[in-house]
C-alpha cells in the first residue's frame, strides 16, 4: 500500500482548487493524508475523496522550526512513501524532509529542486495558467494520467446532518429559506475588495426587488469591520433581513451554509471559490487579480472585471491610489449580473 503525503496550501481558495488534483490521486493511489492549517483543514475535509487530515497550526510567513519538527515526527512514525509539497515556499517542504520521506515532487520554488524527486519549473509570474491546472499537473510526476470531465471543476459536499446544524444561525432572519449571501471580504488586501457602498447598494436593491429574501454576510473576524460598515450604510428598515455572521461562523459552518443560498456576491477569494464548487448561481468582482488564473470554475458564474491598462496588478493596495478596476464596477451591473447567473441557474 503507497501512503501519500500532501502539504495544503495556506489559502482556502487554492485549498479548494486543490480538489480535483486530490480527487485525481484518489482514484490511483491507496491511502492520501493532507497536513493542512487549521483555517483550510474544513475545505479537505468537504471533499469526497477518502482523506485522512492532519492538522498543522502554522503562523503565516514564520518558520517556527521546533513544531515543524513536532510534527514531522509524527508523520515519520506512519511511513509514507512519498509527498506531494503544493505551497512554493521553502518553509512548506521541511516537514517531508525532516521526517526522511523518500519521494518529494513539487514545483522547483525557492531553490529546493535539490531535495525533489521529481518538480516541475514555475510558472510564468505573467499569463500563468488556471490554479487548478497548476495542482493537477503534479500528477504527471507519477505517471498518473488526467481524464477527467466538467473542466476539471473542483467539488464539494456537506453532510445532511452538518447542514441542519448550520440552518440554526438562520432562524433569526423572517425569511431563512431564501437567502444570498454577500462576501465582501478578501484577505490578500484592499485592491481585491469592491467597496462597501457598492455591496450595501446592492444589497438594498436585492432585497428591494424580493422582499421575502433576506441576506446574510459572511466572512472571517477580520471582516466584521467591514460587514458592520455596509449595515451602517443600508436603511435601518431593512436591518432585519440581514444577519453578519462573519466571526460567528467557522469555515465549516460556512461552506454548510453557502450551497443552500439563492445566490452569492464576492470578491475574489476562498469563499467564492466554495460557491464555485456547489454550483450555485455567483458574481465575483475582480480588481487586482487575475480571472484568468484564478477564476470561479462554476457554469453558473458571472465575471465582474473591468479589465483596465493597470490591471491585474496583483498588488494588495492600488499602486495609483483610485482603485477604479472596482469602483467602477457598479452595484446596479452587479445586480443584473446576479439576476442572469439565477436565472440561467433556474432554467437547467
Amino acid at each position: 500500500m503507497t501512503q501519500t503525503l500532501v502539504i495544503a496550501p495556506n489559502w482556502i481558495g487554492d485549498a479548494v482548487m486543490s480538489e480535483p488534483f486530490i480527487r485525481c490521486l484518489n482514484q490511483t493511489l491507496d491511502q492520501i493524508t493532507v497536513l493542512a492549517t487549521p483555517w483550510v483543514a474544513p475545505v479537505y475535509r468537504a471533499m469526497s475523496s477518502k482523506l485522512d487530515v492532519i492538522e498543522g497550526d502554522f503562523s503565516h510567513g514564520k518558520i517556527e522550526l521546533a513544531k515543524r519538527r513536532q510534527i514531522a515526527q509524527r508523520i515519520k512514525d506512519r511511513q509514507f512513501d512519498q509527498a506531494f509539497v503544493l505551497p512554493n515556499s521553502w518553509k512548506s517542504i521541511l516537514i517531508p524532509i525532516l521526517s526522511k520521506i523518500p519521494k518529494i515532487y513539487g514545483y522547483q520554488g525557492e531553490f529546493r529542486s535539490t531535495f525533489l524527486a521529481k518538480y516541475l519549473p514555475n510558472p510564468p509570474q505573467k499569463n500563468r495558467p488556471p490554479m487548478v491546472n497548476h495542482y493537477l499537473d503534479l500528477a504527471k510526476l507519477i505517471n498518473i494520467q488526467l481524464d477527467f470531465p466538467q473542466e476539471n471543476r473542483p467539488q464539494l459536499r456537506v453532510e445532511a446532518f452538518t447542514q441542519n446544524q448550520a440552518k440554526e444561525v438562520l432562524q433569526s432572519l423572517p425569511h431563512p429559506e431564501k437567502f444570498y449571501i454577500l462576501a465582501p471580504g478578501a484577505e490578500f488586501g484592499p485592491a481585491k475588495q469592491w467597496p462597501v457602498q457598492h455591496f450595501a447598494a446592492l444589497s438594498a436593491q436585492l432585497l428591494q426587488d424580493d422582499p421575502f429574501s433576506s441576506i446574510v454576510l459572511l466572512g472571517s473576524s477580520k471582516d466584521r469591520v467591514i460587514c458592520d460598515e455596509i449595515l451602517r450604510k443600508i436603511d435601518v428598515d431593512l436591518h432585519s433581513n440581514i444577519l453578519n455572521l462573519s466571526g460567528l461562523v467557522s469555515l465549516d459552518q460556512s461552506i454548510a451554509l453557502i450551497p443552500l443560498a439563492k445566490g452569492l456576491a464576492s470578491n475574489d477569494s476562498g469563499l467564492m471559490h466554495i460557491a464555485a464548487a456547489f454550483g450555485i448561481p455567483q458574481i465575483a468582482f475582480y480588481g487586482s487579480s487575475d480571472p484568468k488564473h484564478t477564476p470561479p470554475l462554476s457554469p453558473f458564474a458571472g465575471i465582474l472585471f473591468l479589465g483596465l491598462d493597470c490591471s491585474p496588478c496583483h498588488q494588495r493596495k492600488c499602486p495609483l491610489g483610485h482603485l477604479n478596476c472596482l469602483n467602477q464596477i457598479t452595484p446596479q451591473s452587479a445586480f443584473n449580473e446576479l439576476n442572469r447567473c439565477i436565472t440561467l441557474r433556474k432554467n437547467i
